[in-house]
């Protein structure tokens, strides 16, 4: 309590890290807090994963980022950004949840569940990957329903529903089914929706030659022990199922966020802030990377939002 350091970080994710960087450039003192482990969100992506995006894309402060193919997979960001936080010295604490921020005087009073702490200004850069939007049918509490998918091999020789259209559920319809699921994928559009050039078409001929079965405009009623019921343009049908794997996508803590004081805009929940100093309506606290999309999750990414360090950095120097 006795130490007030000039910025306090939510977030150990690839921004949080870049915010820190700046920082740290800029000799302001700065803390990381977060309550998973480094970069947990990238953690939890799929064991297999390999990026959209080439590796310079992803690499924050500069640093260069190398890897064997031009898309970097999972193991090599984690190890990439576990060097970034080595080299650059970044004060972190991880596993510490943030509980809520209050200001304090002219500061911010920080509430963990371990300690308290008092700061200048704050970051908050928490991403969305920890909350899973929900289907809301009956059966969805169920210990078969995944929002989230590691390792394809668990699901050898099993009855694999898919839900979802883009690049998550392609990922799972293809690797269970080449570790030897058997899979149903279910879209609730017309068609596929974004997913990588490279997988797309394999998702497409699996369709098409009848070895995924996929149902299109179509959307799951309720999910039971062993089977599950999909309602399709020509009626309900209930099929054998052994694991239902939603890959809905996920969306930001708003909870926590209106918690602290952080004014929601509109129906999609964007939060308010500066675009070009990214503080709040509260002052002195700023956003950071893909949380300041609000449920538009597609909008910012490591890409585009590495930016927002500078920005966030740059004014606090100003003032």
């Amino acid at each position: 309590m006795d130490t007030i350091f000039d910025i306090l970080i939510i977030g150990a994710g690839p921004i949080g890290l870049a915010c820190g960087i700046e920082a740290q450039r800029a000799g302001l003192s700065h803390l990381i807090l977060e309550k998973g482990c480094l970069v947990n969100s990238l953690y939890n992506y799929p064991l297999n994963m390999t990026f959209f995006s080439t590796s310079d894309k992803l690499e924050i402060g500069d640093i260069p980022f190398t890897s064997i193919q031009a898309k970097p997979n999972r193991p090599e960001a984690l190890e990439y950004y576990r060097r970034v936080a080595d080299s650059q010295g970044l004060n972190i604490k991880l596993f510490e949840e943030v509980i809520n921020i209050a200001p304090q005087d002219e500061n911010y009073c920080i509430h963990t569940n371990k300690n308290t702490y008092n700061a200048r200004h704050v970051i908050v850069a928490i991403g969305f990957y920890d909350i899973p939007n929900l289907l809301n049918v009956p059966g969805e509490d169920l210990p078969k329903v995944r929002h989230y998918y590691f390792d394809p091999h668990f699901y050898y020789k099993q009855k694999v529903l898919v839900i979802g259209a883009n690049n998550s559920a392609a990922d799972v319809a293809l690797e269970t089914w080449r570790k030897g699921a058997e899979v149903t994928l279910v879209v609730k559009d017309p068609e596929l929706g974004r997913i990588k050039y490279w997988t797309k078409p394999d998702l497409e001929n699996r369709l098409a030659e009848g070895s995924i079965t996929g149902y299109f405009d179509a959307r799951v009623t309720a999910i039971r022990e062993k089977e599950v019921d999909i309602l399709t343009p020509t009626g309900t049908i209930t099929i054998e199922n052994d694991y239902v794997m939603a890959m809905t996508g996920y969306q930001p803590n708003f909870s926590f966020l209106r918690k602290v004081g952080i004014q929601l805009a509109d129906e999609r929940k964007h939060p308010v802030y500066n675009p070009e100093t990214m503080e709040t309506n509260l002052p002195g606290v700023y956003l950071a990377g893909v949380i300041c999309g609000g449920l538009d999750t597609h909008i910012w990414f490591i890409e585009n939002s590495r930016i927002h360090a500078q920005q966030i950095i740059s004014h606090i120097q100003k003032k």
